[in-house]
């Protein structure tokens, strides 16, 4: 590709591919770049919570010290620093400035390398890699189903991809669904919001709409209340998550001018189209992370 610039970070040279883009939605990769540079100082311990709950899926037979392996979306790279070393090179790839708060987050590792690019224009032969994941980053792109078949393609055959999307709760009860109606509207309201005072509300919601629900679901856990029940209280999902990745949720959740949500079938659907076969789901959250191989 042409216009590719080079410019040196704090731990190595990442390429920015300054290439015309259709399927991204410019407003939406600013609100992340300046996501992840508020939020990139994960403790190892967060790290590992967080990147066990959505590589529960992937066995050492999809992912291994030799496999070549790509990261779409990567944002503050903390998922390509979860995985340590299980890997034989790895591509972080991210339209966002966040790119910058990868390198700092993963620090010095030969094995890394960083692109700023979109899904538009992966600047990766078609068939280049092992394994590939894009996890909560595409239903943040206008096209969804576009951006996954444009990442698959990268794999080759016998590759697998995981994949998380943002779920339609349609293995919720109702109440779920009226409190995502109600934080949508929020989130329409915040997102708009200039950066400085956004990050402000953010943290702000993180107090008095999410502290309540986990502090319950704490409790619960702490008096031994089974998982089984305490999986109906929303926001179940961080009661063993820091104060640190609440609030990064919660600007995460708020503060994106796109968002979209999927079903467990739509998103199966799109996976089969994009040419990926024995999908499997995860039945633990976050709803639904799925992995599957190419054809």
């Amino acid at each position: 590709m042409n216009n590719v610039t080079e410019i040196k970070s704090s731990n190595r040279i990442i390429k920015c591919y300054d290439v015309p883009a259709e399927n991204i939605d410019p407003k939406t990769v600013s609100s992340f770049g300046e996501e992840w540079k508020a939020f990139h100082g994960f403790k190892e311990k967060d790290l590992k919570r967080i990147g066990d709950m959505y590589f529960d899926i992937v066995t050492t037979d999809m992912l291994h010290e030799q496999s070549s392996v790509i990261d779409i979306g990567c944002g503050s790279g903390r998922f390509i620093k979860y995985l340590g070393n299980r890997f034989k090179n790895m591509v972080g790839l991210d339209p966002s400035k966040a790119i910058y708060a990868a390198d700092e987050l993963i620090g010095k590792n030969e094995k890394v390398e960083l692109v700023m690019a979109s899904t538009d224009n992966i600047p990766f032969p078609d068939g280049h890699f092992d394994f590939g994941y894009s996890l909560g980053v595409l239903h943040h792109i206008p096209d969804t189903q576009k951006a996954l078949i444009d990442c698959v393609r990268k794999l080759r055959s016998g590759g697998y991809f995981l994949l998380y999307l943002y779920y339609s709760l349609d293995n919720r009860p109702f109440y779920f669904k009226i409190f995502y109606w109600i934080s949508n509207l929020i989130r329409l309201l915040v997102c708009r919001l200039p950066t400085g005072l956004k990050k402000g509300v953010c943290a702000f919601l993180a107090v008095i709409l999410y502290m309540p629900f986990i502090l319950v679901c704490r409790f619960l856990r702490w008096i031994g209340v089974p998982e089984r029940i305490r999986r109906y209280i929303p926001l179940q999902v961080y009661e063993r998550q820091s104060f640190y990745v609440i609030r990064n949720d919660s600007l995460d959740r708020f503060g994106t001018p796109l968002e979209q949500r999927f079903s467990r079938k739509q998103i199966k659907d799109m996976m089969e189209k994009a040419g990926l076969t024995e999908i499997v789901f995860s039945e633990k959250l976050p709803y639904w992370h799925a992995v599957g191989k190419k054809i």
